[in-house]
């Protein structure tokens, strides 16, 4: 959501219940965004429906809004009325903390049901009744079975990020709670991308659903900065370090491809006197949150991260986006680079390359129908001593110097 420009729409247009209006108007929002204004109305007019946007442009307020409002026309029970499935505890916690925060004058109940805690809050939670759920698949099929949720009186199903739920292997038990639904129900699908194979299963599950598809598909959000760092592989952490005394590189997320590198880059990076935090899938829910919390609040500079985080990090003022690791896919990049210039703010993207990862790069460029600039740092030593691998890029020439004191091919 965005603030109020003049002459722009406003919420009030969306015919929203007024109680909802109030606690948007108390946290300052008066504008949708494009995708909350175009699929807001059509999820009020119980359509299916399949929502495509950049990472950080609404989207979870997108669904979770006209929820709201839809249920807020019947009666609260026990039973669960919506059920949102995501991949990630983080964004059960996201589509969570949007709820609490956006209904306010709302007297309606939600739970995050997730594993890695403990189960007995949950099942308290779901003792006392709920009317939203969210929830991720394992853990949502523990309670299923176990006969704590009852289904009878759901009216919306939303998938969030569902192309990478379906990457992580979570078709299976999609499938199995798909077959515990009632059929007559409304459904949703937002993702930052929608791949044909995606598009496809949309279909099977939804009932004719209207396609709303914001900027291009597999395209970044606007606004931001790219640049590829050419580096032998032996010498990132020394580069990132570099990079990371920066006068503007306030708030960095960095990716690693593994939780083993995450961790080890971690450490090496506390050793050199980084103010850094981890997050990755061997963590404890209270591990993640701490870190989370810590670089919320700027007490950590960096948080390293696998991608976990790409689509669960719900924090607005990242400044920077680092790849440590050229990401497996282009879809990966956008969505890792989507955790900065978020709501059409501006962010960088960095990337540091070894010569192995040269071609993921270019796949990455063919995607976007952009070259990235590749930059190297002037003060920077790429002839150190080390490993020698057949990425060392520490003897090339041709580089001229480029803006901010770096050099550009």
């Amino acid at each position: 959501m965005e603030k109020k420009e003049d002459g722009e729409s406003t919420f009030e247009e969306l015919h929203l219940h007024p109680n909802l209006l109030k606690g948007i108007h108390d946290l300052g929002f008066l504008r949708p965004t494009p995708i909350q204004a175009q699929t807001i109305p059509l999820i009020l007019a119980g359509r299916d429906l399949i929502g495509c946007a950049q990472t950080g442009t609404g989207k979870t307020a997108a669904f979770v809004l006209p929820i709201l409002h839809k249920l807020l026309q019947g009666k609260s029970g026990k039973h669960v009325r919506a059920l949102i499935i995501a991949p990630t505890r983080e964004l059960a916690l996201q589509s969570m903390d949007h709820l609490k925060s956006l209904s306010r004058y709302v007297h309606l109940k939600g739970a995050a049901i997730f594993g890695g805690v403990p189960m007995n809050p949950q099942i308290s939670a779901l003792a006392h009744g709920v009317d939203i759920l969210s929830a991720t698949p394992g853990r949502l099929l523990d309670h299923i079975y176990s006969g704590r949720i009852d289904f009878v009186d759901l009216e919306v199903l939303v998938l969030d990020e569902a192309d990478r739920m379906l990457d992580m292997g979570f078709l299976p038990d999609i499938e199995k709670i798909l077959r515990l639904l009632p059929p007559k129900r409304q459904n949703l699908m937002f993702s930052a991308t929608m791949p044909p194979e995606i598009l496809t299963l949309a279909h099977e599950i939804l009932d004719h659903p209207v396609t709303v598809q914001i900027g291009q598909r597999s395209s970044p959000a606007v606004g931001i900065r790219h640049a590829v760092y050419p580096v032998p592989r032996h010498l990132k952490t020394d580069l990132l370090v570099e990079l990371l005394r920066g006068e503007e590189m306030t708030s960095v997320l960095v990716f690693a491809r593994t939780k083993i590198s995450a961790d080890r880059l971690t450490r090496e990076m506390a050793r050199r006197g980084v103010r850094v935090s981890v997050l990755h899938g061997d963590r404890s829910q209270d591990q993640r949150l701490r870190a989370l919390e810590q670089f919320r609040r700027g007490e950590a500079q960096v948080m390293v991260a696998t991608d976990i985080a790409a689509r669960g990090i719900d924090i607005d003022q990242i400044s920077h986006v680092i790849n440590f690791d050229v990401p497996n896919s282009p879809d990966d990049y956008i969505h890792r680079i989507g955790r900065t210039a978020r709501m059409d703010a501006t962010g960088d993207a960095f990337t540091l390359m070894d010569k192995e990862e040269e071609p993921m790069v270019r796949e990455i460029e063919q995607v976007l129908r952009r070259t990235l600039p590749r930059v190297t740092l002037p003060r920077f030593n790429y002839r150190k001593p080390g490993e020698r691998r057949p990425g060392d890029f520490s003897g090339r020439r041709g580089f001229s110097r480029g803006p901010s004191g770096h050099s550009r091919r």
